[in-house]
């Protein structure tokens, strides 16, 4: 077994979703070690955190410089290797920027950035740096999507006609209602969250998936937004009609007031030959609809599915695996980059998704303020 990567972590302290997934996550399969970090602004909390995480004190750090700064005098074999960005959003780009810059290998959490010119400037840098940078689009991870993907890549479906991706969730409806609240939230704000809510924290998933699944790019988009309160300067819901080609169109549907919705991400690709169907709270199945056959249902673990897909499986079939097993896979393929072995490029997002997703991004936000009208992708 290689060593463990010195992995180092960047927020994502005290009761964070984020942070808990990307720990156990990078636990899984025994690639790393967590050996420095900065969970949280105040230091004593941090300190307090790692200690009830288990998480050795004396790397430890005041603020991010320090980090680096500190690391940066160890010997090349002790210091961190990696870092894991789990920071609100605005704190992205100056992060990963200064780890590049300084021979670090980042995985960082979407968006990548909170514009798409920063994107592009840290696409430049990573050029220069030659490190690993990965982008946790943790849905790329479960078994079924990379079956999906691979079986259209071989011509399961044959011409793709038709995409249909929705991502729906109801949580900010107990925070937008009330003005004080959605005055307050990160989430809500520009200066920490970027120009966009909804399509930028979960319709930016959609759009991945989109590209992951498919191999095509999309071209142009014409969206239309939600914002509920005059007051309020971030999109909450929002639906994005789009282009891959002449012939291969599709709509993106994306929501935060999606009342009683928990977490709703789901895409049906429609081709010449049949089409694909699968939701991420029902993981571990994949359906396969045809107008001539019965309908098919791929499940994880067997021997009919692809090696990408067995891969990124763990348990045996019948064996339910979910979304900490997605983002193990993640962590699983860029300790494989970052040792230089040789792995498949549907193992995790690359830093060409970030500058993708950013992209997107800001195109749906050009596209609404327009008055809905049609937007070029890069």
């Amino acid at each position: 077994m290689p060593k463990k990567i010195k992995l180092g972590i960047l927020g994502g302290g005290g009761d964070s979703l984020i942070g808990v997934l990307h720990r156990v996550a990078a636990h899984i399969n025994d690639n790393y070690e967590i050996v420095g970090a900065v969970f949280n602004a105040d230091f004593e909390e941090s300190l307090e955190f790692a200690k009830e995480i288990d998480v050795p004190t004396n790397r430890i750090y005041k603020d991010f410089e320090t980090l680096v700064e500190e690391e940066l005098k160890l010997p090349k074999d002790e210091r961190i290797q990696v870092c894991s960005i789990l920071t609100p959003n605005f704190l992205h780009f100056p992060m990963a920027k200064k780890l590049l810059q300084n021979g670090f290998h980042v995985i960082c959490e979407k968006p990548m950035t909170t514009t798409y010119d920063e994107a592009k400037i840290l696409q430049d840098t990573l050029m220069k740096a030659g490190t690993v940078f990965a982008v946790t689009h943790t849905y790329t991870g479960y078994p079924m999507v990379r079956q999906m993907r691979e079986m259209i890549k071989e011509g399961a479906l044959g011409k793709i006609y038709k995409v249909d991706a929705q991502y729906y969730q109801g949580w900010i409806n107990t925070i937008i209602h009330d003005k004080e609240k959605r005055s307050s939230v990160w989430r809500l704000d520009p200066e920490k969250a970027g120009i966009s809510s909804c399509m930028g924290d979960i319709g930016v998933h959609a759009f991945n998936m989109i590209e992951f699944t498919t191999g095509l790019q999309i071209k142009s988009l014409l969206c239309d937004f939600n914002y509920l309160y005059k007051d309020n300067q971030m999109d909450v819901d929002g639906t994005v009609l789009i282009r891959m080609d002449e012939h291969v169109k599709g709509v993106i549907r994306a929501s935060q007031v999606a009342t009683g919705e928990e977490n709703g991400l789901a895409i049906a690709i429609y081709g010449e030959k049949g089409a694909f169907r699968w939701e991420q709270e029902k993981p571990n199945f994949l359906y396969k609809l045809s107008d001539t056959e019965p309908l098919q249902v791929y499940k994880p673990g067997h021997a009919y599915n692809s090696e990408l897909s067995l891969d990124g499986t763990k348990l045996p079939p019948g064996h339910p695996e979910g979304i900490f097993d997605a983002m193990a896979n993640i962590y699983l393929g860029a300790a494989r980059a970052i040792r230089g072995e040789r792995y498949n490029d549907g193992e995790f997002p690359t830093m060409l998704d970030g500058v993708r997703g950013l992209n997107f991004i800001e195109s749906t936000v050009a596209s609404h303020k327009q008055g809905n009208v049609w937007i070029d992708l890069d």
